[in-house]
């Protein structure tokens, strides 16, 4: 008979993924809504018309809805299995929306210049906030996954 700790280690890396899809899924869901939708502050590609904008806007929230499903399926799959683990769960879920953000923030923003997060203003201070929130939520997720790497390695007794 399998026990929840042996399904737990056997769905380790379906508890990661699933977790990285709903977290990426769910802060790309907030910059989509907060800052496209109801802020009008940007759109996802902002290099050329307004009706571009949408449309790549629209590309953007599709590709974060197929995330959530797809994280959200991973996570019913588990139950189903009794294999869901919360907490290494909460770490994907943290490193996905924090690696997500972070990329946007430096590849997009910085290094693509596809978009900002405002115009017309002192970019610096909103540049540095979104950055270090997705650090930190980044590095929160990395020290769960940490956590529940080595906390299957004693259930395992390799350590």
């Amino acid at each position: 008979m399998t026990t929840s700790h042996d399904a737990r280690l056997n769905y380790l890396g379906r508890n990661l993924l699933s977790g990285c899809l709903l977290g990426l899924g769910f802060v790309a869901f907030i910059d989509e809504a907060v800052f496209h939708q109801i802020l009008h502050w940007h759109h996802f590609y902002d290099k050329s018309t307004p009706d571009i904008g949408l449309v790549s806007d629209g590309l953007f929230h599709a590709f974060s809805w197929f995330s959530t499903i797809a994280g959200a399926f991973l996570v019913s799959d588990l139950r189903r299995r009794k294999a869901w683990w919360p907490k290494r769960w909460l770490g994907g879920f943290l490193f996905g929306g924090g690696a997500f953000q972070l990329y946007d923030g430096t590849i997009q923003h910085k290094l693509m210049r596809i978009h900002q997060i405002r115009y017309n203003v002192e970019i610096a201070p909103y540049d540095w906030v979104w950055n270090i929130i997705a650090a930190l939520i980044l590095i929160a997720g990395l020290i769960l996954i940490f956590r529940t790497g080595r906390e299957s390695k004693m259930l395992e007794g390799t350590i």
